[in-house]
C-alpha cells in the first residue's frame, strides 16, 4: 500500500459471486484513474484466496476476520449476505483510515460500477464546494423512479474525507445500519441506502450533493440522459446495476429498463472486460461464483418488463 498523498485511495467489498466485477472496476480504475489505489473488503474467504493468486497492483486486501467487529458479528446472523454487505459498507471507510491514518480521503465504489472517464472533476467540484462527505443522486427517469421506496440517493459513489466531521457522518450511518439494515422498506428506510435521505438536512454543513448527474449512469437514467444530450453521452462511470452471471456462462446484462442505444454500447464495453477477467481467472484455474437463477425467474422478469416497459438483454462469456 502506498502513503503517497497524490494517490486517490478507493474501496469496495464483495465476496466471490463478483470477482469479475470486481476485477472489472479494478481494470476500469487503471484505465481511467491513476494514480490510485483500490482497497478490497474480502466479504469470504475464497475471493481472499482468489484475489491473492491473481494479485492485482495497487490493492490492499482487507480479509473480513481481520476487521470484523464483535458488533457486526452480533448482527450477522440476522441479516442475509447481501444484507451483511450493505451493513459492512458504513464501516469501510473506517477501516481503511485506521489502516492508514495519512490517507487523506477515500472514495467507496459499488464492485458492479465501470470507470468510463476521468473521476478527477468530480473531486474537483468536492474541492470547491468545502465539504467533507460526497455523496451522489440516483438521478431516475420519471418511469423508473423509485426514490420513495430505496431513497433519492444511491450508495455507488461516496467520498469521505479523513475529517473529523466526515467521520461523524460515518458513526451515524454505522450506527443506524447496526440497528437495522434489510433489502425491505421499512418505516422509511431500506438497506443502507435511504439513510442517506436525511444527510443534506442532519449533515448541512458537511455532506455535498454531486451535482454532475449527467455523468453518473446506471439503467434507471440512461435514455433519459441521452435523449437530453442528443445522443453525446460522457459518463464517469455506468453503475451496472443487476447484472448477473448464470452458470453456464450466460449473462443477464440488464432486465426491465429502456436504456438506449449507447447505454447498449456501454454494456457491449463491459461485457468484452468481463470476458477479459473471466478468461485470465479462468488461466488460473479460479472458478468464479454465479447466480443460480431461481424458480419462477423467467415469470418474474417478465412481470417486471411488462409493468415497466423494459426490455432484457442477454449474452454469455
Amino acid at each position: 500500500m502506498t502513503s503517497n498523498r497524490n494517490v486517490e485511495h478507493y474501496a469496495t467489498l464483495f465476496d466471490n459471486h463478483f470477482l469479475l466485477q470486481g476485477l472489472c472496476l479494478h481494470q476500469s480504475l487503471t484505465e481511467q484513474a491513476t494514480p490510485f489505489h483500490l482497497w478490497i473488503l474480502c466479504v469470504d474467504e475464497t475471493v481472499e484466496r482468489n484475489l491473492l493468486r491473481i494479485n492485482l497492483p495497487n490493492i490492499t486486501l482487507l480479509p473480513l476476520r481481520d476487521v470484523e467487529t464483535d458488533r457486526l458479528k452480533e448482527v450477522k446472523g440476522d441479516r442475509s449476505i447481501g444484507e451483511y454487505c450493505w451493513t459492512l459498507t458504513p464501516f469501510l471507510p473506517q477501516f481503511v483510515f485506521e489502516k492508514a491514518p495519512d490517507v487523506k480521503r477515500v472514495t467507496y465504489l459499488d464492485a458492479d460500477l465501470y470507470l468510463f472517464d476521468d473521476p478527477a472533476p468530480f473531486f474537483a467540484e468536492f474541492e470547491k464546494a468545502r465539504k467533507h462527505v460526497l455523496i451522489t443522486d440516483h438521478a431516475y427517469a420519471p418511469e423508473y423512479d423509485k426514490s420513495a421506496l430505496v431513497g433519492r440517493f444511491c450508495v455507488q459513489f461516496l467520498t469521505f474525507r479523513n475529517t473529523q466531521e466526515a467521520k461523524r457522518v460515518i458513526s451515524w450511518w454505522q450506527q443506524r445500519c447496526l440497528e437495522w439494515c434489510y433489502a425491505r422498506e421499512e418505516d422509511d428506510k431500506f438497506g443502507d441506502q435511504k439513510y442517506l435521505d436525511v444527510w443534506p438536512k442532519l449533515f448541512r454543513e458537511e455532506v455535498h450533493i454531486l451535482s454532475q448527474q449527467d455523468r453518473t449512469l446506471a439503467p434507471w437514467n440512461a435514455l433519459q440522459i441521452e435523449r437530453k444530450s442528443n445522443g453525446k453521452l460522457s459518463p464517469v462511470f455506468y453503475h451496472f446495476h443487476n447484472l448477473r452471471i448464470h452458470p453456464n456462462r450466460r449473462v443477464t446484462l440488464y432486465s426491465a429498463y429502456q436504456i438506449g442505444r449507447t447505454g447498449r454500447a456501454l454494456y457491449a464495453s463491459y461485457l468484452l472486460a468481463l470476458r477479459g477477467a473471466a478468461k485470465r481467472v479462468e488461466e488460473l484455474g479460479i472458478t468464479f461464483g454465479t447466480f443460480l437463477q431461481r424458480p419462477g425467474w423467467r415469470a418474474w422478469a417478465g412481470r417486471l418488463q411488462r409493468r415497466f416497459l423494459g426490455t432484457e438483454m442477454k449474452a454469455s462469456l
